[in-house]
């Protein structure tokens, strides 16, 4: 059937295009102004004759043509040609030669490919007539257009899928979605190919689409995203508006059932247990219980409160954000005596009510949870938490200050045994019972030392210690009448000797270490001893104070220029304590203005010139100037004497070191520096001329006497230590002659031995004997020490006495 109408189609579009060509009208140009040729243009006739213009139908193609012969298209032709073949007809431009060819003689044109609206909806070219023989132009070259033919060959197409669109859960009927649009590619100005109409394919139970606009809307009002969250809409989209034969298309479209709020939260559990320790304590989370809700995102949401009034006080509910659980902890110290098990009503409702459906019912819930109080080993208790005391500073020692009380809160009421810490009390002034806990004094008290007591009781179960509870104890030190009172401070008082009688000369007030809860009163009187005092008065002013006055005309100086009033003071008591203070009082001359200029022979003196501070600053000063030359000069004389005990030490070292020949290269003992130290003293150990052996000048008895023997050198009466001198003073004479040389470049120079020396020399090197004069065979009886220095000579002395043979 589909066959046929195409067939049908064809046969329509071929009759149309007749149609088209029979009623087709000429289009006639004729040449009559000079912009439509120019003078000596081959297409004008000679003698200036009107030109014939061209002939032609408007040229139309269908598309799609699919027959196997070329599909015509029209015909070119000029009203000059008289069907000789005279004329050859050209065509150039858009597809000429390729897909449009024409005929040379005739002016037909045909189309030789499959065209296709959608690319390309029309052609133009140029059509030119000329000679066949001259190949000139018979007519001006004219323009024209081939327009591709529309047929309904593009099926509408969803370009801008997929799509995805969303509603709201129990929206009303008819609630707009989204829209969707379908484009056609056929001609929308030629006929219904693009004329485009939208239905429903699949889900048409739950949607619906608007055939003209696309838009898409709700069907039905009780969608539930609890029971379907998204659909599948399949959208379809005929051309043709719709009617037999139009091509569609269709896309899916994707609807999303979004959440509203129309569950209520529900407690999956009507009744939820929990236990803790009564010891827990105060914010310790119980657990954790949790109301469903059905919907999803912020729906969800809610609160958590506990109902009842006992749960209030001693239960607090909080609600966790993330895992949207109500989280149930301790709000005031447990007590399993007290209660084992407490029941709590939780509410849960949401946070967010949508009012549209407040009728479907109320959106919370009430659940049950029941807490079991578990019974630990607790501590003793103190009853009542008093934490003050007090005591008189005179109690005796063992006075009870007070007592504390503790009690074990378990069923059980273990017996309890009291202590103190003693890191609070480490001078051990209180002592505590502990059977009763009665705290006693254990040191004489003294409230102006200190008169508060901060120590810590412990109170613990008798057979287990490790149950301990502590209290903190503040013990008041109350004060006792024990101290007198005392002058505030050593009082001294001046007064002209023209002092006229009752001008005040000091006010005089006392101090009280105690602090009698009344507050202070002190009495002022003149001590027993100055009764019979005629030249001052004692006023007390009774304000804890009292001014002395004079009471004569004049005082000499010269006769007594101090007087020592002394003052008796008492408190109130009880009991009333006194004590006696003395009042200095010096007679000075004063000036006519009252002013004071000296007491006794150097009384303001030195204040006319310089204080006091003054004096002492300038004092440091010099002091200080003083023990700064010492330091230097001190530093200055250590300095030189390490310098010149350092150049000493350099040259002795340098004579003496050089003298030592050892004894061996078995000899680590070096030299006796006291020998050296000494004046050297050579005994003559060989012949009277020096020649012989050890053994001629030492007893041959004992080896060891020998070697005891050697080292006691005895100084030889002829010694010359010129040849020393003077050798040392050439090289010090050469030194400082030779700028380039440092100060101890001398040092080995020495090393020289000097000339016929008292003790044999063991080396061959600078001797002034030959090597027949050296005889070492005394070297074979000095002992272990130096018989491989005996070897050594012995077998050299062999060599040469061969050599001489």
């Amino acid at each position: 059937m589909a066959k046929g109408l195409q067939a049908f189609w064809w046969t329509m579009l071929l009759l149309f295009c007749f149609i088209q060509e029979m009623g087709a009208w000429a289009m006639h140009t004729a040449v009559e102004s000079p912009g439509l040729g120019q003078p000596g243009d081959p297409a004008l006739l000679a003698g200036g004759r009107v030109k014939r213009g061209w002939v032609w139908n408007q040229f139309f193609v269908v598309e799609e043509y699919t027959g196997t012969e070329p599909l015509y298209v029209g015909k070119i032709h000029s009203d000059s040609d008289e069907g000789d073949g005279s004329i050859k007809y050209t065509i150039s431009g858009e597809g000429a030669g390729t897909i449009f060819l024409i005929d040379e003689i005739t002016g037909d044109i045909h189309a030789t490919e499959r065209l296709d609206r959608e690319q390309k909806t029309f052609y133009t070219l140029r059509a030119q007539a000329r000679d066949r023989q001259t190949d000139q132009l018979l007519e001006p070259e004219s323009e024209f257009i081939i327009k591709v033919q529309d047929i309904n060959d593009s099926e509408p197409r969803f370009l801008e899928g997929p799509y995805i669109g969303s509603v709201a859960e129990l929206s009303p009927i008819g609630t707009s979605v989204m829209q969707v649009m379908a484009s056609d590619a056929d001609d929308p100005t030629y006929g219904s190919s693009a004329r485009i109409v939208y239905s429903v394919l699949e889900g048409e139970q739950h949607f619906t689409v608007d055939s003209k606009t696309g838009v898409i809307r709700t069907a039905v009002a009780d969608l539930d995203r609890e029971t379907q969250d998204r659909y599948e809409v399949v959208i379809r989209a005929t051309d043709m508006a719709g009617q037999l034969g139009g091509l569609s298309g269709s896309t899916t479209v994707t609807i999303v059932v979004t959440d509203v709020n129309d569950n209520p939260p529900r407690f999956p559990q009507k009744m939820y247990q929990f236990s803790i320790v009564e010891t827990a304590p105060v914010g310790t989370a119980i657990g954790r219980v949790k109301a469903e809700d059905s919907d999803v995102g912020e729906n969800t949401d809610m609160t958590y409160q506990v109902k009842d009034e006992e749960g209030v006080e001693m239960f607090k509910v909080t609600t966790d954000s993330n895992t949207q659980e109500a989280v149930i902890s301790v709000q005031k110290p447990l007590d399993y005596e007290s209660k084992k098990v407490h029941t709590v009503v939780v509410e849960a409702l949401n946070k967010f009510v949508d009012p549209r459906f407040v009728d479907l019912g109320t959106f919370r819930d009430q659940t049950i949870v029941r807490v079991s109080v578990l019974d630990v080993d607790e501590p003793p208790e103190f009853r009542p938490p008093s934490n003050l005391m007090e005591v008189q500073e005179d109690a005796h020692v063992g006075s009870v200050v007070g007592i504390v009380t503790a009690l074990d809160p378990d069923t059980a009421n273990h017996p309890v045994r009291y202590a103190i810490d003693r890191t609070t009390d480490t001078e051990r002034i209180f002592d505590i019972d502990a059977n009763t806990g009665a705290i006693v004094t254990g040191k004489v008290l003294d409230r102006e030392t200190a008169g508060w007591h901060n120590i810590t009781v412990l109170a613990m179960e008798a057979d287990n210690h490790s149950q301990v509870s502590r209290a903190s104890l503040r013990i008041r030190i109350l004060d006792v009448n024990d101290n007198p009172p005392e002058l505030a401070t050593p009082y001294e008082a001046a007064v002209c000797e023209d002092a006229k009688p009752g001008q005040l000369i000091q006010t005089i007030s006392v101090v009280d270490r105690d602090e009698p809860q009344s507050g202070h009163r002190f009495y002022f009187t003149l001590a027993p001893e100055a009764t019979n005092n005629h030249h001052f008065s004692l006023l007390d002013i009774k304000d804890n104070t009292a001014a002395v006055h004079t009471q004569r005309v004049g005082f000499n100086r010269q006769e007594q220029d101090v007087y020592l009033l002394p003052i008796l003071v008492v408190d109130s008591g009880p009991p009333a304590l006194s004590s006696t203070g003395t009042l200095t009082i010096r007679i000075c001359g004063c000036d006519s203005n009252g002013a004071i200029q000296s007491c006794n022979s150097t009384a303001y003196v030195v204040s006319a010139t310089l204080s006091p501070g003054a004096l002492i600053a300038l004092l440091v000063c010099i002091l200080i100037l003083v023990v700064l030359v010492l330091l230097i000069l001190t530093l200055k004389r250590h300095h030189k004497s390490h310098l010149t005990s350092e150049d000493d030490e350099d040259m002795r070292d340098n004579v003496i070191k050089y003298n030592d020949e050892g004894g061996g290269e078995q000899d680590t003992e070096a030299y006796d520096m006291s020998a050296l130290r000494s004046l050297y003293d050579f005994s003559e150990i060989k012949g009277g001329d020096g020649g012989g052996g050890p053994g001629e000048g030492l007893p041959s008895g004992n080896p060891a006497s020998e070697l005891h023997a050697l080292p006691q050198w005895v100084q030889s009466p002829d010694l010359d230590f010129s040849v020393f001198r003077d050798y040392i003073c050439k090289k010090v004479e050469q030194a400082d002659e030779d700028l380039s040389v440092p100060p101890y470049d001398s040092f080995q120079t020495y090393a020289f031995e000097g000339s016929d020396s008292p003790v044999p020399s063991l080396s061959s090197i600078n001797t002034w004997s030959s090597g027949s004069e050296q005889d070492f065979s005394y070297l074979g009886v000095w002992g272990p020490r130096f018989r491989q220095l005996a070897a050594l000579y012995a077998g050299r002395r062999g060599e040469e006495d061969s050599e001489e043979s």
